[in-house]
Order: C-alpha cells, then sequence, then structure tokens
C-alpha cells in the first residue's frame, strides 16, 4: 500500500527538497504552498501525514492543522523557524503528531515521520480490534444475530423513536416447534444447523432498518420500524414459509423439516416496554396452542 506524504510549505526550495527527500525514501510525495492548495490535495486524495509550515500565506499551519483534525483521517507534522513564537503544547493541542524546528535534518524527519506512521498504524490495529471485539459483545456466534442483550438495547431505542415520532413499531417473536425432540433425536450438533439455517432466513426476509436477534435457546425476535401490524403478519409469513420449506438431513438418507411459530404485535404509544414484549410472546404462545407452524397477531386494543 503507498504511503502519501503531503508537503506544505510556501518555501519553494524547501518544497521541493523535502518533496524529493521524501519520494526518495520510499513514500508518495504531494507539495503546495498554501493551505488551501492543501485541503484542495486532502479532498483529492487520501493523505497519511501532512508536514506543513506554521508560517504560510492566509490559512496558517496551525488552522490547517485545526481543520485536517476536524474533517480528514490525516497525522499532522508541524515545522516552524520561530521557536518563540509557538510551543510544542501550542501544536499537539490543535492535534499535531509532531513538531519539528527549522532548518529541519531529513535524518531527524524521516525519524518522526517513521514513528508517527508506526503510531498511525496501532492506532488502527487498535481500532480494527475494538470493532471487532464490539461486534462480538452484541452477536450471538452461533446465528451470527444480534444477541438478547443487545436486543434490550435496541428495543429501547426503537420504542423512543416511535414514541418521539409517531411511527408504527412492530415486533416478531419466534420459536422453532418441537425443537428439544429434534435435538434429542438427532443431537445438539444437528440442532445447531437448524438454528444457523434459521438465523440465514431471518436475515433473507428482512430490511436493512430490521434487526433480528436470537433472544434464547430456539426463541428468535425480530423489530420492524416503520412497520404497523398487518405488514409485520406478511414478514412473519414470509419467514415461516421460508422455513417451512427448508429440507434438513440430520442423518444419511433421513430429509426432515421444521417448522416455527410466530407471533405479532405492533407498540402502542407510551405503552410499557414489558407489555410491548409480553403481548409479542402472547401472541407467539397462541400459535403454538393453536396447531404451531402458524403466524398469530395480537393488536395493542385488545390487551
Amino acid at each position: 500500500m503507498v504511503t502519501n506524504i503531503l508537503i506544505v510549505d510556501d518555501d519553494a526550495s524547501i518544497r521541493n527538497s523535502m518533496h524529493e527527500f521524501v519520494e526518495m525514501v520510499g513514500y508518495k510525495a504531494f507539495s503546495v504552498a498554501s493551505a488551501e492548495d492543501a485541503l484542495e490535495v486532502l479532498k483529492n486524495h487520501p493523505i497519511q501525514v501532512v508536514i506543513t509550515d506554521i508560517m504560510l500565506p492566509g490559512i496558517n499551519g496551525l488552522e490547517l492543522t485545526d481543520l485536517i483534525k476536524i474533517d480528514y483521517d490525516s497525522d499532522v507534522i508541524v515545522m516552524t523557524g520561530f521557536s518563540g513564537d509557538y510551543s510544542y503544547e501550542e501544536a499537539i493541542s490543535k492535534g499535531a503528531s509532531d513538531f519539528v524546528f527549522k532548518p529541519v535534518r531529513f535524518e531527524e524527519l524521516l525519524l518522526r515521520l517513521k514513528r508517527v506512521l508506526k503510531e498511525r498504524q496501532l492506532t488502527q490495529e487498535r481500532a480494527q480490534m475494538l470493532k471487532k471485539l464490539q461486534k462480538l459483545a452484541i452477536t450471538d456466534a452461533l446465528t451470527n444475530l444480534h444477541n438478547s442483550r443487545y436486543f434490550y438495547n435496541q428495543v429501547e431505542l426503537e420504542v423512543n423513536r416511535s414514541n418521539r415520532y409517531k411511527h408504527p413499531l412492530s415486533m416478531l417473536l419466534l420459536d422453532i416447534d418441537h425443537f428439544k425432540e429434534y435435538n434429542d433425536t438427532y443431537g445438539h450438533l444437528e440442532g445447531d444447523k437448524v438454528l444457523q439455517r434459521l438465523g440465514a432466513i431471518i436475515r433473507s426476509c428482512l430490511r436493512r432498518m430490521d434487526s433480528a436477534y436470537r433472544y434464547g435457546g430456539e426463541e428468535f425476535t425480530v423489530l420492524l420500524p416503520e412497520t404497523n401490524c398487518e405488514e409485520a403478519v406478511t414478514v412473519a409469513e414470509r419467514i415461516r414459509t421460508s422455513v417451512e420449506a427448508s429440507v434438513f438431513e440430520p442423518a444419511s438418507g433421513k430429509q426432515v423439516r421444521v417448522t416455527i411459530s410466530i407471533g405479532v404485535t405492533q407498540f402502542q404509544p407510551e405503552e410499557d416496554l414489558t407489555q410491548f414484549i409480553q403481548r409479542a410472546d402472547k401472541a407467539m404462545y397462541h400459535s403454538k396452542q393453536s396447531g404451531r407452524n402458524k403466524v398469530t397477531s395480537i393488536p395493542a386494543r385488545q390487551t
């Protein structure tokens, strides 16, 4: 991957010699005479490090650093020939990663540049690791859906949004029929395959704004923003029929189908969150009691 370095200095001799040095040591160099020109380069190229003089025509180097830290993912090394006018602390407070005095020795500049790039790489690696850990913390490893802990966080957010904007919000609660018997007959590894397939089916039936969760062992929930109860029933039927059409082979030559029971309900403005969840559970239980492999809806007004 090419590392792009942008040099900003209104002194052409300094700018050109630094440009030549940066390219000689293996980086791709861009060089401009003003902060305004630097911002144009930043708009059009991914720049890893900006090396800028403080004293520039128009926008100065510290002001440029401020703008870079707001709008761009670039580190900044600040240069100055006026050691009494600007301090290291001032440059760092503006977001600069390092500070060097003119005349700049190229050997020192290279050391500082390598250090900034190394710290940049470590910061990015830490950010990527944190992102992975955050995803693991809210994801069910088996189904790759969100977990129940994340469900309670998100349902509260969606309920608040529904109350604020007066938009509909519906919930599905799904349960695999006779799943204990399936596990007892074919083993938990085969049962896990059913859970994985169900997770994939649910995801394939949802819109981008919808979200699905593994609520418990064989129970799943789905939140459907901007969706009324009637529309949610349509989504539930799509999931139910897709599951019913799936064929599993838990043993050689043995083909088995599984079914799910689903409860559907719509949030009633200003109602308690627990009531919303319990109503979906009640609807799902009704599907179980009335023969399974069904979708039952309970509008809020019926509770």
